[in-house]
């Protein structure tokens, strides 16, 4: 029958079966390695129990509908839009300058 000497002269003992076990073998090995990635970020995505007790969904949907009942009293239609200041601006001088330009045209 076969013996050790032909098992080891044949091609696809050789180079097949342990390719085939490298690529089976990776992919259950990506898989732990991935599992524990997706483990770490569900551990990070908690809140700090500190932090949870004091976030409470409905408080926050209330605050919401505070500020858009603001924003429904607020005028939206005569705003103005006015340019920041460049980064080699002083920021002081040019908002008096807006607020100078401002103050005529109204």
């Amino acid at each position: 029958m076969f013996n050790l000497k032909t098992l080891q002269r044949n091609k696809t003992v050789k180079y097949g079966v342990p390719m085939l076990l490298l690529v089976v073998g990776g992919s259950f090995g990506l898989r732990e390695f991935a599992q524990i990635r997706y483990d770490a970020q569900k551990i990070r995505k908690r809140l700090d129990p500190s932090l949870a007790a004091k976030v409470n969904e409905q408080k926050q949907s209330v605050i919401l509908e505070e500020e858009y009942e603001k924003l429904k009293e607020i005028n939206l239609d005569e705003w103005k839009n006015i340019r920041g200041p460049r980064p080699w601006e002083d920021s002081k001088e040019y908002q008096e300058q807006q607020r100078r330009n401002l103050s005529k045209t109204d």
